[in-house]
């Protein structure tokens, strides 16, 4: 190791038996301006230990073969400057307190929170001279395509990681602009067909007639207009992946060739005599209920099943609000660069705003969003004021506003002269609805709910018992 380099990334080693350990970790070590390794077992780091080591290792404990314990007894003689994070179950705990006492630098009791993961590892490499805060401060943090530090979120990047490696079919759901096609790229990206095609076809944007052509190609003269032999989809993507978005608007007939193709792996172009073998991974993505679909024999149930092999859903940003700030910043960046414009940031009101706003169009709408208000802005520093109604501004607020306390009015006269005392009534439904509104906006953490109620936690819970929520 070299200290007080600061010219270079931290090499970061994880050692875990989970693959989609190792994988959330390294996208999260990649995206802070690190260099992640990852290996399987113990065994193997030792071996690479031989020709180099790293900066900064992070361990599980228990794993096949060799144990984090066992490694960091080894380790201390033959890297006794190297320091080590114990990641570790809560059932292990004590195991971890001997490692902690044997020379690990910290421990990580799972699950584990990604951020404070990468935290520790900047911690360990300022403590070891390996960068100084500041040098680790202006290494800005690379964004993947992928964004999100969200639980929602990061179910999704496990999916991913649980996948790598391999080529089985996937079916992504979720609202439309969550970023289905994002998930399919890094489902891609880190398969085992990553050197190869991946061709995206949104069926629901072609013509139902020209959507065979597109996708099996056809021969030249097997319609009006076809002049000259065309390759589709299918061969383009062979090898590689073929990602279908909107499946669920695709036509009877042609989800009976897709089936076939999926089956048998061959098909022929349209006008054609001769089969076609394609070796093709084939994900697929809907903002429609496939399983109802199938119900209402829109949609064949064979088909289903063989694409519903593994399922992701991309979850929509009302459930991942902790994100929003990240993903403006990101895509306020990225219109500064095609609009040629300074980027622009957001004072603490406006994100209360923004965060606040339900985003009904997802990501595609943020991305719209910083497009828009890049332009319309008078300044480098967003305000309250520069949001427009239709993005949760003020005048949509005061509406709302409006609207409730005018229903509240209605309810309370059709109410008053009834038999019970009208407060008795209407308080204990006030309170179950901020609840509930606080609980759903912070994932079922109370004690960001209760933060946001201006209660404390036990407050929330004796509330929460009270009115039977739990």
């Amino acid at each position: 190791m070299s200290p007080g380099n600061n010219d270079r990334h931290i090499n970061v080693w994880v050692v875990d038996d989970d693959q989609s350990v190792r994988w959330v970790l390294e996208k999260a070590l990649r995206q802070a301006g690190m260099a992640p390794r990852s290996f399987e077992r113990a065994e193997h780091l030792l071996e690479a230990i031989e020709h180099g080591s790293p900066d900064v290792l992070l361990t599980d404990v228990r794993m096949p073969g060799m144990s984090g314990i066992a490694l960091l007894e080894r380790l201390h003689d033959a890297c006794p400057d190297l320091p080590i994070i114990v990641i570790t179950a809560h059932s292990d705990l004590e195991n971890a307190v001997a490692a902690y006492k044997g020379g690990a630098f910290e421990y990580l009791p799972k699950p584990f929170d990604i951020d404070e993961a990468v935290e520790l590892v900047h911690k360990a490499a300022r403590q070891s001279g390996i960068v100084d805060a500041a040098a680790d401060a202006a290494n800005g943090s690379v964004i993947p395509s992928l964004i999100g530090q969200a639980p929602a979120m990061q179910e999704v990047f496990r999916s991913i990681g649980r996948l790598a490696g391999s080529s089985m079919t996937v079916l992504i759901t979720g609202e439309s602009g969550t970023g289905k096609e994002l998930v399919a790229r890094a489902l891609h990206e880190h398969s085992p067909r990553a050197d190869k095609p991946f061709v995206a076809l949104n069926t629901s944007a072609i013509a139902s007639e020209l959507l065979e052509s597109e996708l099996f190609g056809h021969e030249k003269g097997s319609f009006t207009g076809a002049d000259v032999r065309r390759i589709g989809r299918f061969e383009q993507a062979d090898g590689g992946t073929l990602f279908l978005d909107e499946i669920g608007d695709m036509s009877p007939a042609l989800q009976t060739r897709l089936l076939r193709v999926l089956a048998e792996s061959e098909f022929y172009r349209v006008g054609g005599q001769t089969s076609i073998k394609v070796d093709v991974r084939v994900i697929a993505a809907t903002n429609q209920d496939l399983a109802r679909a199938v119900k209402e024999s829109r949609f064949r149930e064979d088909l289903f099943h063989r694409l519903n092999v593994i399922r992701i859903n991309t979850p929509p940003l009302r459930q991942r609000r902790e994100d929003i700030p990240l993903l403006l910043k990101h895509y306020f960046s990225e219109a500064a660069k095609e609009l040629d414009a300074p980027a622009k940031s957001v004072d603490s009101e406006a994100m209360g705003v923004l965060q606040n706003f339900d985003w009904p169009g997802n990501v595609r709408q943020i991305v719209n969003a910083a497009r828009r208000l890049t332009v319309t802005a008078p300044g480098n520093v967003i305000t309250a004021e520069d949001i427009p109604s239709d993005l949760g501004g003020q005048e949509s607020t005061q509406v709302a506003a409006q609207d409730w306390t005018r229903s509240l009015a209605a309810w309370a006269e059709s109410q008053l002269g009834g038999e019970t005392a009208l407060i008795d009534t209407a308080m204990p439904e006030f309170e179950k609805t901020l609840i509930r509104t606080a609980m759903a906006k912070t994932n079922g953490h109370r004690q960001e709910a209760a933060k946001l109620l201006g209660w404390g936690r036990n407050t929330l819970a004796r509330k929460m018992k009270a009115l039977h929520l739990d």
